[in-house]
């Protein structure tokens, strides 16, 4: 027997209307931009609200799908004035079947934390290890915050945008010392300009 598939989906301006709603206050913001709901919660809510989105009826959002870390320093040619490090989550709702951006700014630049998630949503266990990894955005609470893609001696945060393409040291295998060593990088740093090479028919100008 065939049933016909129904979608909960709802409007964007009626979902955000919900989510504002439910945090009551909690939220900086509430917006719809592209189609897309994000709310902008500052770091002394982020726990409750990320809560909220999970347990509350009319939001539902089980599934934490996404995280990751956000460098502002460069943002808008450097003229970002807000707060350097942010984590951005993107939730899901099965039940409903909507998805919302959750915003959250780390408070301080220079040691940057925010309380994990992984007990609201486990998911985000390797998502917070990479964005501790790759930005130096701690996660208090969380259980194994390890790095998850650079070496364990590995000294620095790639995604920083003020962290040098070359990076600060190289490893090498020494057979008089019959193990990997660190040294200073020996390439001079400089900056990368692409090439760009156009034929004289390119894009059908003659």
């Amino acid at each position: 027997m065939l049933t016909e598939t129904v979608n909960y989906a709802i409007a964007p301006g009626v979902l955000r209307d919900k989510i504002a709603l439910a945090l009551d206050g909690l939220a900086s913001s509430v917006e719809v931009a592209l189609g897309e709901v994000t709310a902008l919660v500052p770091a002394s809510s982020y726990l409750q609200a990320a809560q909220i989105l999970r347990d509350v009826p009319d939001c539902r959002f089980e599934q934490m799908i996404d995280l990751c870390g956000m460098d502002m320093s460069a943002y808008g040619d450097g003229r970002w004035e807000g707060a350097r490090f942010a984590v951005i989550l993107h939730l899901l709702s099965v039940s409903h079947n909507q998805r919302v951006r959750l915003r959250v700014f780390c408070e301080d630049d220079d040691f940057p934390v925010l309380p994990t998630v992984t007990g609201i949503w486990s998911s985000a266990n390797w998502y917070e290890r990479e964005a501790f990894d790759l930005y130096g955005i701690m996660f208090d609470g969380h259980g194994d915050l390890r790095r998850i893609l650079t070496d364990y001696g590995f000294v620095g945060h790639p995604f920083r945008k003020d962290f040098p393409l070359t990076g600060h040291v190289e490893m090498r295998y020494d057979a008089d010392r019959q193990r990997v060593v660190y040294e200073p990088v020996s390439i001079e740093l400089r900056e990368i300009t692409p090439r760009v090479i156009r034929e004289e028919s390119y894009g059908g100008m003659r």
